[in-house]
């Protein structure tokens, strides 16, 4: 089903899991208790992914079913049901030799790509009502590089090491004045048709 890994993340790598996930909602969830480290009922859920409680609910207990997340300690009196994520990070690994693995993959990644995408155009139609301050700061890039693997390995790990510093769930409790949320999405890989 799902694999511990180093550094608090979670690795998929089991087609029904990632089939599990493609859900919007369950990746909003999955996201949102990554990124945080909150504990959250289904009720707090639902309003973050504008579903019903019941609804919630049975998302929260089918990302626990594949260990994706799990069931916190009470809050208080025990009567109520709380969630948190199984770590910090969701690290998607199937065995695409297998055509089951690299279908349910390919429709996980489509859907965070959707996601992503949305919301880098929400950015373009709002970035004009929003503090030059944050729209001169803020960036969407493309290059095209001429590179090896394991140069590019190298620039994967050199940009995530610049990046993880800055990661909501280590900086919320301690925020500097002024800060954000602010996504980051980052792709590489070959172009079709390049050697």
């Amino acid at each position: 089903m799902t694999d511990e890994r180093a550094g608090g993340g979670v690795r998929v790598s089991d087609p029904q899991v990632m089939r599990a996930l493609v859900h919007p909602a369950r990746i909003e969830i999955l996201d949102y208790l990554n990124n945080t480290g909150a504990v959250v009922t289904a009720t707090e859920c639902a309003g973050m992914v504008g579903l019903s409680p019941s609804a919630t609910s049975y998302h929260l207990r089918e990302l626990a079913k594949y260990g994706l997340v799990e069931q916190a300690p009470s809050r208080g009196d025990g009567r109520e049901r709380v969630w948190r994520s199984a770590g910090a990070r969701l690290r998607v690994e199937g065995d695409l030799s297998q055509p089951d693995a690299r279908e349910a993959e390919r429709a996980l990644v489509d859907a965070y790509l959707t996601r992503d995408f949305n919301r880098a155009r929400a950015w373009a139609r709002r970035q004009g009502d929003e503090p030059s301050v944050w729209r001169d700061a803020s960036m969407l890039f493309s290059a095209k590089l001429l590179v090896t693997a394991e140069e590019l390995v190298e620039i994967n790990e050199r940009i995530q090491a610049l990046v993880d510093p800055y990661r909501m769930r280590e900086r919320q409790a301690d925020p500097p004045e002024g800060a954000r949320q602010t996504i980051v999405h980052y792709s590489a890989f070959p172009d079709e048709g390049g050697e």
